[in-house]
């Protein structure tokens, strides 16, 4: 898919509309409305098994109707909450140019604690490809190295299977276990935590896992934007 960039205008005034981070086949872009009516869409179509619910809310039940306008009304929602001292980063993952999931980074006062967490989704029939990988560690060196992160964080509920493999290959230590309920029902939730420090070293002995050549768009901008310069 190749969207129109967003007018200079745009950008200006809301600068998260000028990023993008490349990698190779894969980006990182922020969600306008274009890309999202698509992921949207995508989503209907499926996220994971029936049986599953990977998420702390359940946003994936109902008619595929009812979770596309989920995901509407959740960006949105999220795109216009974003200031400096709280903010979450929705953004479009395209891999060969197509929009296959999205990948969220943020926190609270980060210029001064340092620290972000991790979320994203990816649509069904794109999964087994290692794309949520690739994806998860883009984002890393979007966090750590252009905005300065010192820790990463992120969770999954322990039959999530796949989230949790992601963050091990990735070098996250475990960082605790709560008991959380779960449509009804009590689920061990855990939680990770990725220092720089680690970061730097998994990069360094699995340099397969980690994006070479990442490209940025429109990052000084939006650092000024997050007061993170």
């Amino acid at each position: 898919m190749d969207a129109v960039p967003p007018r200079p205008a745009q950008t200006v005034l809301w600068p998260p509309a000028g990023l993008r981070v490349h990698a190779g086949d894969l980006e990182l872009r922020y969600l306008d409305d274009e890309l999202l009516v698509d992921l949207a869409e995508l989503a209907s179509r499926g996220v994971h098994a029936p049986g599953a619910m990977p998420f702390m809310v359940p946003w994936t039940r109902g008619t595929p109707e009812e979770v596309a306008r989920s995901v509407l009304r959740y960006q949105w929602q999220a795109r216009a909450q974003m200031r400096p001292d709280a903010w979450g980063l929705e953004l479009a993952v395209l891999h060969r140019g197509a929009p296959v999931g999205i990948q969220a980074v943020g926190g609270t006062d980060v210029p001064t604690t340092r620290v972000l967490g991790t979320g994203s989704w990816l649509g069904r029939e794109h999964q087994g490809q290692g794309i949520g990988t690739r994806m998860r560690a883009l984002v890393l060196h979007l966090a750590f190295d252009g905005f300065g992160a010192d820790v990463a964080r992120t969770e999954a509920w322990v039959d999530n299977a796949a989230s949790n493999g992601v963050s091990r290959r990735l070098g996250y230590r475990e960082n605790g276990c709560s008991r959380e309920v779960r449509e009804g029902a009590a689920v061990e939730h855990r939680a990770y935590r990725l220092d720089r420090a680690d970061w730097e070293a998994h990069r360094v002995a699995h340099p397969e896992l980690h994006p070479d050549e990442v490209t940025y768009e429109g990052l000084d901008a939006l650092r000024d934007f997050l007061h993170l310069t």
